[in-house]
């Protein structure tokens, strides 16, 4: 009995039932029958697996089923399963099935023939796909955690097919690291055949992104476990190791208290974690921002099948950012995402020059740089990424463009090249990735008046457009109402009244030869001088300034 005693006391630990009569029974492959279940087929099942005390699952396959297939899904630790197919040798002990003892406990308690179809340990989603027994079989699926109590989920599909239920992984399943900066790093991976079958319209698939510092996870369970855990220290300790997303679900509460229908936890848009790809629909392109410079992160990427609360994880990946550069410390100016800037260069001294610097965001990183001086003095412009000159140029009143790709940052150097005189330049930076060019500009940026078309109270001017489509507007004012000031040597659409805007309207012409616009402005009165300045305004770069045109209306008429 003393060797019997502490399997009847491990029998007792993993059910509260009543244990089997006969003590002999009670071996390494004894069950409890209160722990006897069958395996339903075509739902996804959630097991509660305590430590050291195995739990099996019966099922029994339709007739002329061929195939089978047993999918199981581990947590956070790895567990040891496998699958058994068994007939009864003593047919005899059929008819004496009642209501009293169920299927699978007269089953085990007589002989019959066991064959071992499969067997795996791990932590990571394991399937079973293969011809079924014979037609009588009984198959049992049993499954042990020798570390901790954890969950696991199993799932039966009979016949051939694919998993139903579950996100379809592409042939390159890997997560690639496609840019890495100081404070971001950007991640593409190949999509899932699931989402690009879905029609139109339809929505349950999405992907989720989770970013760490300690390691990848094998599965999305693992990670929410993980969560779990590091909240529970963060409210101990007050301060946690790891940035995390905010998630909803049921938790455990105690060791063996997991509830048998704890599915899948579903996600909250809430996030402490600053990245916009965390759980973000079906893009498959993601950039993960503000993060740490010269640390090492770990990237999970894992697709969602809501409706089945179900997912399969990519491969992960890990990546380092890149440290400070030590010329960083001299950036006075950090340009914004499409925000137009202007920047004083001084004749001469320190701040005759200035560093800017610029992340463009998306995949791929295109930034188009659109750069003008304010006045007559020429400026001298540098671009530069990871030490190489990218382009060198002198910039003027003309508009210039510098298109940037394949960097995930950019630095800007300006110098005032006037050794007597202090220069103004107009910059604007905008992430482009979506484009495959630099923008195009008017063939011409002078503005034409008719005289033809000219009265006491109305002027009609006309000038190239491009062959995308853009807003135009004008503005005018009488000759000599205002004097011109240094600061509107840099004019843009915002240093005019509303009261200055008389037109504004979208053109476009596809027929190169044929782009020119007209516009009427009318409301004038005769024989008055007036200045005309006209922008196009574009999406991409600061608006196109064309070049000032005075005109003057009639006197009689």
């Amino acid at each position: 009995m003393a060797v019997l005693g502490w399997p009847l006391l491990l029998a007792a630990l993993c059910s509260p039932v009543q244990l089997l009569r006969t003590t002999a029974m009670v071996l390494d492959n004894e069950v409890p029958l209160g722990q006897a279940a069958w395996l339903p087929e075509g739902r996804v099942t959630p097991v509660h697996l305590p430590e050291d005390c195995p739990r099996r699952f019966y099922f029994k396959l339709q007739k002329g089923t061929s195939r089978l297939s047993v999918t199981v899904i581990p947590c956070d630790v790895p567990i040891e399963w496998s699958l058994t197919a068994t007939v009864l040798e003593d047919k005899l002990m059929k008819p004496h099935w009642t209501t009293k003892k169920s299927a699978p406990e007269i089953w085990w308690r007589h002989p019959g023939k066991a064959v071992k179809m499969h067997s795996n340990v791990g932590n990571a989603v394991d399937t079973y796909t293969g011809p079924a027994g014979a037609p009588d079989s009984v198959y049992i699926v049993k499954l042990q955690s020798r570390e901790q109590d954890t969950r696991v989920s199993v799932y039966l599909q009979e016949g051939r097919g694919p998993l139903e239920v579950f996100p379809e992984l592409p042939a390159d399943s890997h997560v690639h690291v496609m840019g890495v900066g100081m404070s971001s790093v950007t991640l593409r991976w190949a999509p899932t055949p699931s989402i690009l079958r879905l029609e139109s319209g339809r929505t349950g698939y999405h992907y989720c992104v989770l970013v760490n510092r300690r390691h990848n996870y094998r599965g999305l369970c693992a990670a929410l476990e993980a969560m779990r855990r590091e909240r529970k220290m963060e409210k101990k300790n007050q301060q946690g190791a790891m940035s995390w997303p905010v998630l909803k679900g049921r938790q455990r509460k105690q060791r063996g208290s997991l509830p048998e229908d704890d599915g899948l936890p579903t996600f909250s848009v809430e996030n402490t974690m600053r990245s916009p790809c965390v759980c973000r629909s079906k893009e498959n392109v993601c950039t993960a921002s503000e993060l740490e410079p010269n640390k090492r992160y770990y990237f999970d990427v894992f697709v969602i099948d809501e409706p089945n609360g179900t997912s399969m994880a990519y491969a992960g990946t890990s990546a380092r950012t890149h440290p400070e550069a030590k010329s960083l410390a001299g950036v006075s100016i950090r340009l914004r995402e499409g925000e137009p800037r202007e920047v004083v260069l001084r004749s001469s001294g320190p701040k005759s020059s200035r560093l800017l610097s610029f992340r463009p965001r998306g995949w791929p990183p295109r930034a188009l740089l659109t750069l003008r001086g304010c006045g007559t003095q020429q400026v001298k412009l540098t671009v530069s990424s990871r030490g190489k000159v990218l382009a060198a140029r002198t910039v003027a009143e003309d508009l210039a463009q510098v298109w940037l790709q394949g960097s995930p940052s950019y630095f800007v150097r300006l110098e005032n090249t006037a050794p007597n005189e202090s220069a103004v330049v107009e910059i604007q930076a905008s992430s482009t990735y979506h484009r495959q060019a630099v923008p195009v500009l008017p063939a011409t940026l002078k503005v034409r008046s008719f005289k033809k078309l000219r009265t006491c109270s109305s002027v009609t001017l006309a000038w190239h457009g491009t062959e995308e489509r853009n807003l135009y507007c004008v503005y005018h004012r009488r000759l000599g109402d205002r004097q011109q000031t240094n600061r509107e040597r840099c004019r843009t659409p915002e240093s005019h009244s509303d009261t200055e805007r008389a037109v504004c309207k979208y053109f476009q012409e596809l027929n190169p030869q044929r782009t020119v616009t007209t516009a009427t402005v009318s409301g004038l009165e005769p024989g008055t001088a007036y200045v005309f300045d006209v922008y196009m305004m574009r999406r991409f770069g600061i608006a196109v300034r064309y070049h000032r045109k005075t005109v003057h209306t009639r006197k009689d008429c």
